[in-house]
């Protein structure tokens, strides 16, 4: 029998396969539904802090009311561990978000970094010293285990890991995805477009992964891309701990969350890896037998394939025109 446990923010999981903030965990029963598909362990929708101050507690908001509330019910309904989404702009707004979900009972929390650095006058340091700070006010804050989902656009990513972990992050979720605005032609708008991922996103979690692993001691989860069991497996090669799903859930339904199960679970077979234990890193640059060439090869070797793409096209041509 393989295993396929992991543990993520000391959290003992069954498998590596958890949903990430999604429509399916704005409900009790999609909740119920994602741990009958096999899911072990579940990232809640997100709570975003109210940009209008009021006078009130923060805590008091009907918007966290109903959040805390629904965390509480769907830690009662299911077994597997819940984790909170929280978006803040405030350090109040950070500490009180963070005790009211502790209290309602969530397994850890994920603090969504998501922010459009679009002022010309706040310089790309204050924005991370930020994104820090808002880290050690929420653990500072609670007990439980807190990880923070960051974008890439950082210009030392491994700087950036180092401090994150320094800052006391248990975990790092690589990456959050910016959905950019479109311009609708006939009506002269700006409107907002939200499409859906592709395998193709992975390149950029699977590449910074596999430079951070071993490199810092937060676990390491890969968000973005995952809609494959190779997907899956080709994360925990570079050293994830766990792989979010998302795009694939709303594409495919939910029990696709099955299906990535029975796929890494015959790859596994096909490979003879025992555990996910066993393949954790085993692709990483803490591996390589040159850690320098695990970048430069990935861009000369880019860099071939396209010559060699280019040249095949070409010869089609030759071919087709009869030279």
């Amino acid at each position: 029998m393989l295993d396929l446990s992991t543990t993520y923010l000391g959290l003992n999981l069954r498998t590596p396969l958890v949903p990430s903030a999604s429509p399916f965990t704005q409900e009790l029963d999609g909740v119920r539904r994602l741990e009958d598909a096999g899911a072990s362990a579940i990232v809640f929708h997100s709570v975003f802090e109210e940009a209008a101050q009021k006078p009130e507690s923060v805590a008091s908001r009907p918007a966290l009311d109903h959040y805390v509330s629904q965390i509480y019910k769907a830690k009662s309904s299911v077994g597997m561990p819940v984790i909170a989404s929280l978006g803040a702009t405030t350090a109040n707004g950070w500490t009180e978000y963070a005790k009211q979900i502790q209290q309602a009972g969530a397994d850890a929390i994920e603090v969504n970094l998501y922010q459009v650095p679009s002022q010309a006058d706040v310089a790309g340091a204050q924005l991370e010293d930020a994104y820090i700070d808002a880290v050690k006010v929420v653990k500072a804050a609670v007990k439980i285990p807190v990880a923070a989902k960051l974008t890439a656009f950082f210009t030392s990513m491994t700087n950036m890991a180092k401090r994150f972990d320094a800052a006391g992050a248990d975990g790092l979720v690589l990456f959050s995805r910016f959905y950019q605005p479109d311009v609708n032609l006939d009506t002269m708008e700006i409107q907002p477009t939200v499409l859906l991922s592709t395998s193709e996103a992975l390149r950029l979690p699977l590449t910074w992964i596999g430079m951070l692993y071993g490199r810092i001691k937060a676990n390491l989860a890969g968000s973005s891309g995952v809609h494959t069991a190779e997907d899956v497996a080709k994360l925990l090669l570079v050293g994830a701990d766990v792989t979010m799903v998302c795009s694939a859930l709303l594409r495919n339904g939910i029990s696709h969350l099955h299906e990535l199960e029975t796929g890494l679970y015959r790859w596994m077979e096909r490979h003879e890896y025992k555990s996910v234990t066993q393949i954790k890193g085993t692709l990483s640059q803490l591996r390589s037998a040159d850690p320098a060439a695990f970048e430069r090869s990935q861009y000369i070797n880019a860099v071939k394939g396209i010559k060699n793409v280019v040249l095949t096209g070409r010869e089609a041509w030759r071919i087709l025109a009869g030279e």
